[in-house]
């Protein structure tokens, strides 16, 4: 028996976004986040760093993907809602943010709400 899944959704790809191009309304997620840590730290490697020097790592966080609502933009900084309503502030000197498509995003968005709301009770 052929099962087929369907989906109101087509596939979108999110794109990767300059904090100039940036508008309030906009939905974006966070795609990966710079790590710094003393080279010190970095002794195994054999790398001859100055102990003042420090080491840039890119990470992928925990809740990439998760859609943030953009409020406000002041370069480096923009401030965001998450779906909880719960103001953030996001350094771009640290992270690379990438714009969601909007229709998938509002989708994700209510979902995460209707859940929030279901936990509570």
């Amino acid at each position: 028996m052929k099962t087929k899944a369907k989906s109101n959704l087509e596939m979108r790809v999110a794109a990767t976004v300059a904090g100039e191009d940036l508008a309030c309304g906009d939905y974006v997620a966070v795609l990966t986040e710079m790590v710094e840590a003393p080279s010190f730290l970095w002794d195994c490697c054999g790398a001859s760093l100055s102990p003042h020097e420090l080491v840039r790592l890119k990470m992928i966080p925990a809740d990439a993907g998760r859609p943030l609502k953009v409020v406000a933009v002041c370069l480096p900084f923009v401030y965001a809602k998450t779906h909880k309503k719960k103001m953030t502030t996001i350094d771009l000197r640290q992270v690379h943010l990438v714009r969601l498509d909007r229709k998938c995003a509002k989708v994700v968005w209510k979902t995460l709400q209707a859940g929030q709301r279901g936990s509570r009770r």
